[in-house]
């Protein structure tokens, strides 16, 4: 599956217990269709005794969620946007459709 949101963009969830709420994407699940976001859709897992956790008990953890349930945050208008991709010869990139810019993630900026 090809995604217009990647890893390091800014997204807001649109639907579940965590709707409004906005954090940045850690990690991108393609075949499964998740994403896991930071600060979003915490969930309290409990565990065993073990080397990890000596004590046992209960932790928070962070769950992927599905990327139906999120849009991505243009970093140049600061508003929740669909994206589009934009082909110039053989490289795609993609772009707001509500300013019209290309989006580029902070990850996209140290490589250049």
């Amino acid at each position: 599956m090809n995604f217009l949101i990647k890893k390091n963009d800014k997204v807001i969830v649109l639907s579940g217990k965590d709707k409004g709420k906005t954090g940045t994407v850690k990690h991108v699940y393609a075949k499964k269709g998740t994403i896991l976001v930071s600060g979003v859709n915490i969930v309290k897992k409990h565990v065993k005794v073990s080397k990890k956790y000596p004590s046992g008990g209960t932790v928070e953890v962070t769950k992927p969620m599905l990327v139906g349930k999120v849009q991505l945050i243009c970093p140049s208008c600061n508003k929740p946007t669909r994206a589009a991709i934009e082909k110039k010869g053989n490289e795609k990139s993609r772009k707001c459709k509500k300013c019209g810019k290309i989006i580029i993630t902070p990850k996209e900026v140290k490589e250049k």
